[in-house]
């Protein structure tokens, strides 16, 4: 079962933009691209598998797909735009499913984890197991936001982190989706993306190193990359004006 959001765009007939969001999953964290995208573009916004409303028990051998919303949707063809984990189900449909994208964007993502990655991610699972669910939640905008930023923003990281804690996805959905996309390697594949690409990233990425990104861009024929100095893993909420500007410019290009 899928669960989304449909938000109609000011043009009618207007092209359709999929945004897949990183391990927290849900569709809300698209929120400061709402209104810039729909002045183009009908926007179809979705919660995983196991996060906010779709929030269920997932099995051993979960994997990522986002074909299903297309269907669910009616969307023949889409604009795809990932972040993070997000990005790796984009790269995944990308490559099964070519003719259901028009383009795709990855933001902050890779094609297989890099090792300071995957060490964050041993970290904040350490904090699950031994500190619990609180801990693990509290910690996470670290990961997110550039520490000025967050410091400025602490009434909102209160307000997030209660959020979080009051929908937690459950230690077991947590660690199978962590796993998933620890498990991701599309490293042999990129070549085979065609489809106009844009990869986004921050310098100063303390979860995902920029150089994932430059990877990617690299082995993705034609891939634009762009390339903030300032902005964090989350980019997109830090550095919205920036984001959503540059983002447009480059959909504008595949009408």
């Amino acid at each position: 079962m899928s669960f989304y959001d449909v938000h109609e765009s000011e043009r009618p007939g207007a092209p359709t933009v999929l945004l897949s969001s990183g391990l927290g999953g849900t569709a809300g964290y698209w929120a400061p691209q709402l209104a810039a995208l729909r002045a183009r573009h009908r926007i179809v916004a979705y919660d995983q598998a196991g996060t906010g409303r779709n929030k269920r028990d997932l099995p051993d051998d979960h994997s990522i797909e986002a074909l299903a919303v297309l269907d669910a949707t009616r969307t023949e063809k889409a604009h795809f735009v990932g972040h993070a984990l997000g990005g790796l189900v984009g790269l995944d449909l990308a490559l099964r499913h070519p003719d259901r994208l028009r383009s795709l964007t990855v933001v902050n993502g890779w094609a297989a984890a890099h090792a300071h990655t995957k060490r964050c991610f041993e970290l904040r699972l350490m904090l699950l197991k031994h500190e619990g669910a609180a801990a693990y939640v509290k910690a996470q905008p670290i990961f997110l936001y550039p520490a000025d930023w967050l410091a400025k923003n602490a009434e909102r990281a209160a307000r997030e982190e209660a959020h979080g804690l009051s929908g937690f996805q459950g230690a077991d959905t947590l660690k199978r989706r962590i796993a998933a996309l620890l498990a991701f390697d599309a490293t042999r594949h990129l070549a085979r993306i065609r489809m106009p690409t844009l990869i986004s990233a921050a310098r100063d990425d303390v979860l995902v190193p920029c150089s994932m990104s430059e990877r990617l861009a690299a082995a993705i024929p034609g891939a634009t990359l762009d390339v903030a100095a300032w902005g964090a893993h989350a980019i997109n909420v830090t550095q919205p004006d920036a984001f959503n500007a540059m983002l447009l410019s480059f959909l504008d290009v595949q009408r």
